[in-house]
Parts: C-alpha cells; sequence; structure tokens
C-alpha cells in the first residue's frame, strides 16, 4: 500500500501572521450574523490550513454536551444527531482539559468517535472566553501526522477572536429571537383571544404555534374526568387536519408524564423512552406540554418531530409560556358555548356589567387646568378590556392614562378593573412615572392572572410650566400635533404583569396652546375592512393633522366614522378607545 506523503508547510512570517490576526478580527467582528460568521471562520480557516473536516461545537453548559453548529464535510443528519459529553472523544477531553488536543493517528486513540469514514489525524482546540469554555474547533484530515504545531499554536490565537466574535453572535442572535419571540406571542395571545368558537380555536392554535415550533405533527389532547383519559381533538401534520381519534389514559406515555408532572416532558430520542406509546412510526422526539387551568390540567398539547433531539430549552420556554394562555382560551372557548345556552340570562347579566364598568370609568370631559379633554370607548363587545382615567397628582398636576388589557370581554375587563384600582391606589404617593409603572408590574405579578397582562400609557400634567411627562408601557406611541404637522411621542416599554424587574424611561415636553395630544389603543389603528386590510397608524396621523382645528368631539365623531366606513359594516375586532388633549 502507498504511503501517504505529508506536504510540507511553509511557516508564517511574523508579518503574515500578523497581517493574518488583523484580518481574522476584522472579518470575525464584522458581522453579527450567526451563519455568515460561521462561513467565515470556515473559510479563513482553510486558507491557512486545508483540512478535510471543519467543524465548529458549542457547550450547553447546563448539559455539558456539544453540539454541531457549523461544520464543513459532515453528512447533514450526523450533525443533527451528534451529541458529545465533556471528557468524551477528542473534542470533549478539548473541553475538559481546557487545551488543545492534536491526534497524529486517530487509529492509536482509545476515545476518537468516528463522524467520517477515512479520517486519521485531528486537531481540537477549545474557544475560552472570560474562563469559560463555550465550544471546540475542531479540524480533521485524512492523512495522518497532518497537523502540525504551527497549525496548533495559530488555531490557538485565532480562537480567542473566534469565541468572542461567536459570543457577540449569539448574544445578538438571543436578542432578535426573544424580541421576535415576545412579538409572536402576544400577537399569538391576541388571536386567540378572537377567536370563541371551539372547533375554530383548537385549529388556530395548532396554525399559530407553526410559527414558533416547525413541529412534524401537532396534536391537543383534551381530558376526560370520567374516563379518565386524554382524548385527540385536533391533529395536524404539516398544517393538514389528520382523522385521528387517539386516547391515552392518565398516566400513560410521555402525554400522561407531562400531566402528572404539572411540567413540559420532552423525549429526545422516543426510541429509548420507556414511557413512549407508539402510534406513528415517523416520530423520533416528542414535546408534551400540559395545559394547566386554576390547577388543573385540562388538557395536553403535545407536538413530535421526525427528528431526534428535535425540541430545544428556548422551545420549552415558549410552551411553557403559551401553555396558560391556551388553556385559558380554550377555557374560555368552553364557557362561551355554555354560555351560548343560557344566552338571554347572559345578555341581563352583561347589560348590568356594562354598567357597572362605566359607572367605574370617570367622565368623558375631566375638568383639568390648562387643558380640554374629550374621549371615547367604544368596546368590541358588551364589555371591554380598555381603560382610561384622570387622577389629580398633587398641586397644579394630573395624571391621564389610557390602557389596554389582553384580550376582550369579561375577563379582560375584569383585569382591567383590577388594574385601575391598583392605579388609584399607588396615585396619592405621587411618584415618578417610571417609578409608579414599576410599582405598578411589581403588584400585578404579585397577583399574577394567567393570561391576561395590560399596555398603558401614563403622563402627568403640569399646567404651570405646561410639560407633559409621559412613560409607556406597550401602548401605541401618542400622537402630538402641532403646526399641521404630527409626530409620534417615542416612548416604548414592556407591557406590565409580564416580566419582573422591568424598567421604564421617562419622557418630557414642552407644550403650546393650541398643541392637540391623541392617546389611543391599537383597536383604532388595527380597525379591518372586508379586503383584511388594517386601517393603519398613517390614516389616523392625517384625519388628526387635516381635522385639528375642530372642536375635540368633532374630530372624535369623525374619526370614528371613517373608522367604521372603513370596516364596511364588520364588528370591530378590538376595543377601540381615544383620549384627546388640546392645551389652552
Amino acid at each position: 500500500m502507498p504511503q501517504v506523503v505529508k506536504t510540507p508547510v511553509r511557516p508564517l512570517g511574523a508579518t503574515e501572521l500578523l497581517a493574518l490576526l488583523m484580518e481574522v478580527g476584522e472579518q470575525v467582528t464584522s458581522t453579527l450574523d450567526f451563519d455568515v460568521l460561521m462561513v467565515r471562520i470556515a473559510e479563513l480557516v482553510k486558507r491557512v490550513i486545508d483540512y478535510k473536516v471543519f467543524a465548529i461545537l458549542l457547550l450547553n453548559e447546563k448539559t455539558q454536551e456539544l453540539k454541531i453548529r457549523s461544520s464543513v464535510g459532515h453528512q447533514e443528519e450526523r450533525v443533527r444527531s451528534l451529541r458529545i459529553k465533556a471528557g468524551e472523544g477528542i473534542v470533549g477531553r478539548a473541553v475538559l482539559e481546557r487545551k488543545s488536543i492534536l491526534v497524529n493517528d486517530v487509529k492509536t486513540e482509545p476515545s476518537y468517535i468516528e463522524a467520517v469514514p477515512g479520517i486519521r489525524s485531528e486537531l481540537a482546540v477549545p474557544l475560552i472566553l472570560s474562563n469559560r469554555v463555550i465550544g471546540v474547533v475542531d479540524l480533521e484530515a485524512d492523512a495522518p501526522d497532518f497537523f502540525t504545531d504551527q497549525h496548533v499554536n495559530l488555531l490557538e490565537l485565532l480562537a480567542g477572536r473566534m469565541a468572542m466574535a461567536i459570543e457577540n453572535a449569539r448574544l445578538y442572535r438571543r436578542s432578535l429571537r426573544q424580541a421576535r419571540t415576545l412579538q409572536l406571542l402576544n400577537e399569538i395571545s391576541r388571536e386567540l383571544s378572537s377567536v370563541l368558537v371551539l372547533s375554530e380555536l383548537l385549529r388556530k392554535i395548532g396554525t399559530l404555534s407553526k410559527r414558533l415550533v416547525n413541529y412534524h405533527r401537532f396534536s391537543i389532547m383534551l381530558a376526560d374526568e370520567q374516563a379518565k383519559a386524554f382524548n385527540s381533538v385536533l391533529t395536524l401534520r404539516q398544517d393538514e387536519s389528520l382523522p385521528d381519534k387517539t386516547t391515552v389514559r392518565f398516566g400513560e406515555g410521555i402525554v400522561g408524564a407531562a400531566a402528572n408532572s404539572l411540567e413540559p416532558i420532552v423525549a429526545q430520542d422516543v426510541s429509548r423512552d420507556p414511557r413512549y406509546i407508539r402510534i406513528y412510526p415517523d416520530t423520533k422526539s416528542e414535546m408534551a406540554v400540559p395545559l394547566i387551568y386554576r390547577g388543573r390540567v385540562i388538557g395536553v398539547v403535545d407536538l413530535e418531530s421526525s427528528s431526534v433531539n428535535y425540541f430545544t430549552e428556548e422551545h420549552v420556554r415558549i410552551f411553557s409560556t403559551l401553555g396558560p394562555q391556551i388553556a385559558i382560551a380554550i377555557e374560555n372557548a368552553r364557557l362561551y358555548e355554555r354560555v351560548l345556552r343560557s344566552e338571554s340570562r347572559l345578555e341581563r347579566d352583561l347589560k348590568r356589567a356594562q354598567e357597572i364598568q362605566m359607572l367605574l370609568m370617570p367622565g368623558t370631559s375631566p375638568n383639568i387646568p390648562g387643558l380640554e379633554i374629550d374621549l371615547r370607548f367604544q368596546p368590541a363587545r358588551q364589555l371591554g378590556g380598555d381603560l382610561y382615567d384622570f387622577l389629580n397628582y398633587g398641586k397644579d398636576r394630573h395624571l391621564l392614562a389610557v390602557g389596554d388589557v389582553s384580550g376582550k370581554g369579561a375577563p379582560a375587563a375584569l383585569y382591567g378593573a383590577l388594574a385601575g384600582g391598583m392605579l388609584r391606589s399607588l396615585a396619592p404617593q405621587r411618584l415618578p412615572i417610571p417609578e409608579m409603572l414599576r410599582k405598578l408590574n411589581t403588584t400585578l405579578l404579585e397577583r399574577r392572572v394567567e393570561g391576561h397582562f395590560i399596555t398603558i400609557v401614563c403622563a402627568v400634567w403640569e399646567s404651570k410650566s405646561m410639560t407633559l411627562r409621559l412613560a409607556n408601557a406597550g401602548m401605541p406611541l401618542p400622537l402630538l400635533i402641532r403646526d399641521g404637522r404630527s409626530r409620534p411621542i417615542q416612548a416604548e416599554g414592556i407591557p406590565l404583569g409580564l416580566l419582573e424587574q422591568t424598567e421604564y424611561q421617562e419622557i418630557s415636553l414642552q407644550l403650546k396652546k393650541g398643541d392637540l395630544l391623541a392617546f389611543f389603543s391599537d383597536g383604532l389603528v388595527e380597525a379591518m375592512n372586508p379586503e383584511l386590510q388594517e386601517f393603519g397608524g398613517q390614516n389616523l396621523a392625517r384625519l388628526l393633522r387635516e381635522n385639528a382645528k375642530r372642536p375635540l368631539r368633532e374630530i372624535i365623531n369623525l374619526l370614528f366614522d371613517e373608522i367604521a366606513r372603513f370596516e364596511g359594516g364588520r364588528p370591530p375586532r378590538d376595543d377601540q378607545t381615544l383620549v384627546m388633549a388640546r392645551v389652552r
């Protein structure tokens, strides 16, 4: 058998090495796109080390497992399935020993894990950042004694820059993903609360969940307390309904385990999980999430994938957040179906509740020195989740608040009444607006109502100085109309009742006579016509500019009439609230 001859490697001179390091630093720090960064690193290393196989493996600090995140030369299925514990194989040793591992002939290395056939030598260099191993760069070649000491030294020099760039890209990707996920969860929460027919709701849950997790099969199983079993009421495969009548007894399978533990259960490889009940032969991994309502398991959401190790910790976090909202939406739909059977009695009760809700809200024309105020509140149903209030905030100071509770109907109205009561109890403390929002958020979290949160904008008007101090927790940006022009007041923040330790920023505006302010809920700008187009913020701002000189009541009526025409006779999708103030 002919002997493989290794091609000599010319050592890099000091100038070449410095130029290479500068180029690497420039290349890897010029992008925060994780996928682009991985490709650049592979290309840069290839220029100086002619590897056959290249991989960057990142370490899961919780499980102490390495997973390939970028590779050249590996089969796709191997990339998806391979997990290596710290200490196992050559890359695992590099993590555990925190140093480079060079193996000149893998045939003589007992710990070698074969990922690509025909490999003879391997070099693994740990990626260390702030004294913490975050992963490994792994190079493989099909000739023995391929890698040299210069390769080791060079890769170690590059590893520090790679580690910093990878961590920055991961943080950037994570922040983008979290922002997108929060936005999607907010949108999904609103969508779920808009459907009250159970069959339609179940289908919508399945299709909306696809935007969060690219499942292979999705099922909703509802609990039958009499039969002591979970019955499948919806099964989707790639968004297509399946005629599935699966029944799983309480305590059995992964579905039963999730219900018993009251926590999501993930089986990354169902063939190795004794709890798995084989129903579909193409299922490789499964995640089951209990639907808990008031401490009671009403069902389970079951997601399946045709790939092993598919479901991640992020998937678990997403559905841990979404699960309570799904449970509430299902219970609301069930309640709605029961309510339909006693519609006459419900109408009387709702009419009385609407009267009470209106009594709880202040008048439409409060007496605030220096401001002319008018408003309109139009709930999508008999009861609404929007709220507004005007409170004395000390000498020559008044508080204006406009809010929107997630969901609609009675639950949103009750939660809004709770939040409004808390706001009034905090007002006598005369806190700065950011501090008041922070305390209101803390109080709501102490009395958390699953699946509900509130967006609210609060402003303090100081009549003597004609100053408006404002902070926003997730509401649409208020508009300021001055001298025929409009601009949004750039104050943003996280809705209340979602996250702990949130901070809010105060915006201060110096107003003048004739200035017009508009505070509104998203039901106005998200009003939809028969072609499913939204009314939009630009139309709202245009109408306010064009009619800014009119009396406030005329402006409000004109705007609501225009939105009603835009909707083409369709009932409002959401509560609509507009509070207007003119400086006088």
